[in-house]
């Protein structure tokens, strides 16, 4: 039988737990790799006429996907979209370029300014739909402007104020697809930022549970709080769900360590939050994407 995505490729009931950094996650319907504006434009035109449920995603860096998988289409915007283009006060890239390729460009061309994100794990999209930030260093501080897919098929072009950065969050949306951004960097030593970046690296190594699967933070930073401190506070460093557990390094971090399930991650958040609400009287929000 034909098709309804005629020659797009895809492929049939790929399991998430391949595709992201939790390493959870049943199967996905379609899945699909787009390579260019055309064929992400339409494969979302097809899903919205058919009715298909679909969803946008990077590197899966963030995301915690069902057990029972996913009832529609993935369309992951990655490797297979991922150009880049140095200029000279910048680079421009499409958004499935990883953060962290686009920082070493940036070192090797001696361009300051992307260090906090060298090891972001996730892709350019994905951190701009978010506002990613680390180290003091935020998307909105290197972000020129954004080239957005907008429902009706056209590509609108959004300066940084227009993209109504805040923590954690954007103007992107579901019906708004990150194409590609332009990010203004400036001059720099190429020795200093390679220090910069190894000085965030042996940070990162020796606070964060990098050796096990997780999805980074799991909750967002409370106001006038931090989230791994209330988690320690309450008693809940090393705290587990099944295969799911508090990080013993870093309290803010849930962790796969033990072939965890969706359920172990969801029953060990909702705990973690009921613990630390009757504790301290906050109610902490999770940073991961839920995709249920």
């Amino acid at each position: 039988m034909q098709s309804i995505f005629g020659d797009i490729s895809y492929k049939e009931n790929e399991l998430m737990s391949r595709h992201t950094t939790f390493r959870i996650g049943g199967p996905a319907k379609y899945f699909f790799t787009p390579e260019t504006d055309e064929e992400i434009f339409k494969i979302i035109s097809i899903c919205r006429s058919n009715n298909i449920r679909f969803l946008i995603m990077g590197n899966g860096s963030n995301m915690l996907f069902s057990d029972q998988g996913f009832d529609g289409a993935i369309i992951q915007i990655y490797n297979n979209y991922s150009i880049i283009d140095v200029r000279e006060d910048g680079i421009y890239a499409n958004a499935g370029a990883l953060l962290s390729r686009l920082a070493a460009i940036a070192r090797d061309n001696s361009m300051t300014g992307m260090e906090f994100a060298a090891g972001i794990p996730g892709t350019l999209g994905g951190a701009v739909v978010m506002n990613a930030g680390a180290y003091g260093g935020e998307m909105k501080d290197i972000i020129e402007y954004v080239d957005i897919l907008e429902q009706d098929g056209t590509v609108k072009r959004y300066d940084c104020d227009s993209m109504e950065f805040g923590y954690r969050k954007s103007i992107v949306s579901r019906d708004k697809i990150v194409l590609g951004a332009k990010l203004k960097l400036t001059k720099g030593d190429k020795a200093l930022i390679q220090a910069r970046m190894d000085e965030l690296k042996e940070a990162r190594s020796s606070k964060q549970p990098l050796e096990l699967p997780s999805a980074g933070s799991t909750f967002k930073r409370p106001e006038g709080y931090f989230a791994a401190k209330l988690i320690d506070d309450a008693g809940l460093r090393g705290y587990s769900c099944g295969g799911a557990k508090v990080s013993d390094k870093h309290c803010g971090f849930v962790v796969n360590y033990d072939n965890a399930t969706c359920q172990d991650v969801l029953k060990l958040i909702e705990q973690v939050q009921d613990t630390v609400e009757k504790k301290f009287g906050v109610r902490l929000e999770p940073e991961v994407k839920i995709i249920l």
